[in-house]
């Protein structure tokens, strides 16, 4: 094994929020990640690190790619990459890495449900119906189980064996073992075990939301969270989430328990990191498909051998930057269309001149037009084409509770000069919705001819979820505003006494 090719873990959740951990200073979770806590005391934390896209498959693709999500065309869960294209893992193959794949992946085109692609593909008609709904309800199971998360724990039980088996071939080449899993993604379910780990006094509840942006009254609406508002419910919601995220932390504890058994640790690099957050209550929704912080930011832990101990970054950073950085670590050549860049100058303490900002996009449900995100030093400006901007400034305002778009022209005439170096995000925008468009119209057309469109519209835009309730008919204005939408118009937005 070369001395330039180390072993690399890489470690994946789904839906975890990089604020809440223990090491970060969140109280309730200061015994929670005790594991992660460990791992970034003897590594790198990046304190500001960020998806390039609020929702599973495109923001896998981007780090699976090191591209962004535009250039992919990855629009929605149903768009990632084509199984054909080249990825780290690829990528590492080719530079004599042996590599193994175990657990949750979803960065490949072609899968998901029908609501998924229907309600993404429909999204700039603005329908003021409910297109996702909490499908079961939290559950807390009153003893203290370890493995809640059962298919997860598999994932971790076949790492632990993956890594028995190459500590016990000397002569192995270097290998890059990925392991992604499902938790801390809902339904929001956990144990006595580590629920007990969050405290309720010390578990924050939602700050009271008076933004009035247009656009987050349907999202809201389409969200169907209403149900949830309460304090008692909020509560209940939030601390279970935490506790699944105890639980994901003590995966990654048996997954470095095994490497430290192995032998192999003093030549293998592990990266902690998430595919997207949780708004988990935040200004009154949940899931993701935000870039409030609670939904775009994730953990980042690099622990390297004879890297800096405790390290913190400031500088933002997102997932983009880990394609590069693997590539960099595995001595290989970082390809020309690679959107991001090597964060191993920040690990192992040598000067980086990489760009300090962040870049990502959101074109999905809930959302009936692009939204696009810069974060830039203290600032965070999100353009929405057709619509008012949101300016927050993180350092005096980290709940993201004050727009300052209309009091600081000056910071927004920057952000969006620097925006737009960056991406034409207007044509992007016009681009994600004519395939949108031409996807609905032919899923439309087979639908009419089978006599199941309405039915199935009906289905999507249900709201059913938690507690469960009627589907409700297609109405002539939902298709009033599909048919505007097609005939290549923009619906105005629902009054909000319909939202």
């Amino acid at each position: 094994m070369s001395q330039n090719q180390p072993n690399i873990i890489i470690i994946q959740s789904e839906s975890q929020d990089g604020r809440l951990m223990g090491c970060l200073g969140h109280p309730a979770m200061a015994a929670a990640t005790p594991n992660l806590d460990r791992m970034a005391g003897k590594g790198v934390v990046f304190e500001n690190y960020y998806c390039n896209y609020p929702l599973c498959c495109p923001s896998r693709a981007s780090l699976w790619s090191g591209q962004f999500p535009h250039k992919l065309r990855a629009w929605n869960n149903y768009r990632g990459l084509e199984p054909d294209a080249p990825t780290f893992i690829s990528r590492l193959q080719e530079a004599g890495y042996q590599t193994a794949v175990l657990g949750r992946t979803d960065h490949i085109s072609g899968r998901h449900s029908l609501d998924v692609r229907v309600g993404a593909w429909s999204r700039a008609a603005a329908i003021p119906r409910p297109v996702h709904g909490e499908k079961t309800a939290p559950q807390i199971i009153p003893e203290p189980v370890e493995r809640v998360h059962e298919k997860d724990w598999q994932v971790v039980d076949q790492g632990r064996e993956w890594l028995h088996n190459a500590a016990a071939d000397h002569d192995s080449q270097p290998f890059v073992l990925y392991l992604g899993f499902h938790n801390v993604h809902p339904p929001f379910v956990t144990s006595s075990r580590y629920l007990d780990l969050i405290p309720e006094d010390k578990t924050d509840l939602p700050c009271e939301d008076h933004l009035n942006h247009p656009l987050l009254g349907l999202q809201r609406l389409q969200k169907n969270w209403n149900h949830a508002l309460d304090r008692e419910s909020m509560l209940l919601r939030r601390r279970i989430y935490f506790a699944m995220i105890a639980e994901m932390d003590a995966m990654a504890g048996s997954v470095l328990e095994a490497l430290a058994d192995s032998g192999l640790e003093d030549n293998t690099w592990v990266v902690f990191t998430s595919d997207h957050g949780e708004m988990a209550g935040e200004h009154r929704q949940y899931l993701k498909l935000t870039h409030f912080e609670a939904s775009s930011r994730v953990p980042l832990i690099v622990r390297a051998p004879g890297g800096k101990s405790g390290k913190r970054i400031q500088t933002p950073a997102s997932l983009v930057d880990i394609y590069p950085t693997l590539l960099d670590l595995a001595g290989t050549e970082i390809p020309d269309v690679c959107d991001g860049h090597s964060l191993l100058p920040e690990v192992t303490g040598v000067a980086s001149d990489r760009p300090g900002r962040v870049f990502a996009e959101h074109h999905s449900t809930t959302c009936p037009t692009g939204a696009f995100m810069l974060r830039r030093d203290q600032w965070k400006y999100i353009a929405y084409p057709g619509y008012p901007p949101l300016l927050f400034n993180l350092e005096e305002d980290p709940d993201e509770l004050r727009d300052l778009s209309t009091i600081r022209p000056e910071a927004v005439q920057a952000l969006e000069a620097e925006l737009r170096d960056i991406v034409d995000y207007e044509a992007v925008d016009v681009q994600a919705k004519a395939e949108d468009r031409k996807c609905f119209a032919a899923w439309r057309e087979e639908a009419l001819r089978q006599g199941t469109y309405e039915e199935q519209m009906a289905a999507v835009y249900s709201g059913v979820g938690h507690p469960p309730g009627p589907v409700q008919p297609w109405r002539l204005e939902d298709e009033e505003r599909i048919r505007q939408w097609l005939a290549g118009e923009t619906p105005p937005l629902p009054e909000m006494s319909e939202v």
